[in-house]
């Protein structure tokens, strides 16, 4: 594989420059690809540039997320630190955060994990679909499925009126 993977290492860069648009965050990101590579290399029958790419490409949109959230925060003034804020408040949401924790978790796991990759993550149906591996019209059907068990359980519990 390590042969392979330096063969791949020039199409890689050009990859994550293309997604970067920068040499340095390309060359930091080839360097997280390759380190992920290392520790979980393709399961078996899977191409190595196909594994690769896609690897490449998830790190890059964890990152390009991040970015925006710590942009985001560093431009709303209601996102700081330096804000106070309310006690009560602050109580009640994290009891509707457990709340919705625990009726995440009575959900089967096939909701639970589309859920948390379409709702959560905010990756698109066919983001989910190819790293589920399943078609996306079963994304669809179990998203739809865990959003009504989650209304239903968190109406039981009175958080949602």
């Amino acid at each position: 594989m390590k042969a392979e993977l330096k063969l791949l290492l020039p199409a890689l860069r050009r990859f994550a420059y293309s997604l970067t648009g920068s040499m340095a965050d390309a060359d930091d990101l080839l360097q997280n690809t390759v380190l992920r590579l290392l520790d979980s290399p393709p399961a078996a029958g899977i191409p190595l540039p196909q594994w690769a790419f896609k690897i490449c490409r998830n790190l890059w949109i964890d990152d390009y997320r991040a970015q925006k959230v710590r942009q985001q925060a560093a431009t709303k003034p209601e996102l700081q630190q330096e804000n106070f804020t309310d006690g009560e408040q602050d109580m009640l949401n994290d009891i509707q955060l457990a709340e919705v924790n625990t009726a995440m978790n009575t959900l089967p796991d096939e909701q639970r994990e589309v859920l948390s990759l379409v709702a959560v993550q905010g990756l698109s149906y066919a983001e989910a679909a190819t790293i589920l591996a399943i078609p996306a019209g079963t994304i669809m059907s179990r998203l739809a499925r865990a959003r009504i068990a989650m209304v239903s359980a968190l109406q039981q519990k009175g958080s949602l009126a």
